[in-house]
C-alpha cells in the first residue's frame, strides 16, 4: 500500500484525484494539504506541509506554483517522492524541481495523460519528416478559470518538436505587434480559454497545399488523476532522479 500526501487538495483536480485513489486498492491518501480552506474528507487537511506529522510514500502535487518552496523544502528533509502535475512554473523554480532532484525522486509532467504523452511522441516523428518543409503552429483550449497560458502542456509539445529540429525555433506567443510574415524558424503558440473546456490540444504542420493535424481532446479530468496516481506507485521505490511519463510508459512497455 503506497501513502499519499495530495498537495492541493481543495482544488478541483484534488477532489477528483481523492475520489480516484477510493477506487485504487494500492494506495490510500493519509493526508492533504491546501492553503485554502478544509474540506470534508476522511484524511486530515493541513494549510502547509509544516504541520505534518504522517509518514508517507510519495507526494501528488495539483496546486499552485506559490506552494513549490514548502512542498520541495518537506518532501527533501523526510525523503518523499514527489509527483508534481502543478504547471505555470518559472525558470528558477524548474530549475529547483531539478535540483530536487538530485536527493529524491521527481516525477515532473505538465499532463499526466497517456494520449497526450503519445501525441508528442507523434509530433516528433511528424517533425523528423515534415519539420523543414512545414510550418508548425499548436493551439491548446482550456476552461476559463484556467490561469497560466500557455499550457504546460502546449510547451511540452513544443520542447518535444524542437528536440527534432536542426535549428532551435522561437517560440511566438502572440503575433498582434508583429507587423511582418511569418518566419521559417517560428513554433506558434496559442491559448484559447472558455467554458468548462477540460484539455484540447491541436498540432498543425501547415505545408504548401496541405495540412496535417494531431489533435488530443480530455473528457474528464480522471484521466489526469489516473495518471497522477501511477506515477506516484511509479516512483515511490525510485532512486532520486527526475522522472517523466515517457519513461515510465517505456518501463512498462518493455
Amino acid at each position: 500500500m503506497t501513502d499519499i500526501i495530495l498537495c492541493g487538495c481543495n482544488g478541483k483536480m484534488g477532489h477528483v484525484v481523492a475520489q480516484a485513489v477510493d477506487n485504487n486498492d494500492n494506495c490510500k491518501i493519509i493526508c492533504g494539504v491546501d492553503a485554502f480552506g478544509t474540506n470534508n474528507y476522511d484524511f486530515p487537511t493541513y494549510s502547509d506541509f509544516t504541520q505534518i506529522n504522517e509518514k508517507a510514500d510519495a507526494i501528488i502535487d495539483f496546486s499552485n506554483p506559490v506552494t513549490l518552496d514548502g512542498l520541495l523544502n518537506y518532501a527533501i528533509e523526510h525523503k518523499v517522492p514527489a509527483v508534481i502535475c502543478t504547471t505555470g512554473y518559472n525558470e528558477e523554480q524548474v530549475k529547483q524541481i531539478k535540483k530536487a532532484s538530485e536527493i529524491i525522486p521527481v516525477f515532473y509532467s505538465g499532463n499526466m495523460s497517456l494520449g497526450v504523452n503519445l501525441l508528442i511522441e507523434l509530433a516528433k516523428q511528424a517533425t523528423k519528416v515534415l519539420g523543414n518543409d512545414f510550418d508548425i503552429e499548436i493551439i491548446e483550449k482550456h476552461h476559463n478559470l484556467k490561469v497560466d497560458a500557455p499550457s504546460g502542456t502546449a510547451l511540452m509539445i513544443a520542447d518535444g518538436i524542437s528536440s527534432e529540429l536542426k535549428n532551435e525555433p522561437q517560440y511566438v506567443y502572440d503575433r498582434h505587434s508583429y507587423r511582418k510574415k511569418r518566419s521559417k524558424n517560428e513554433i506558434g503558440l496559442h491559448a484559447i480559454r472558455g467554458g468548462t473546456i477540460v484539455g484540447e490540444h491541436d498540432v498543425i504542420f501547415a505545408g504548401h497545399d496541405e495540412v496535417i493535424t494531431i489533435s488530443h481532446q480530455a473528457q474528464s479530468k480522471e484521466l489526469f488523476a489516473t495518471g497522477a496516481i501511477n506515477a506516484a506507485l511509479y516512483i515511490a521505490n525510485k532512486n532520486p532522479g527526475m522522472y517523466n511519463m515517457s519513461m515510465m510508459l517505456s518501463e512498462k512497455l518493455n
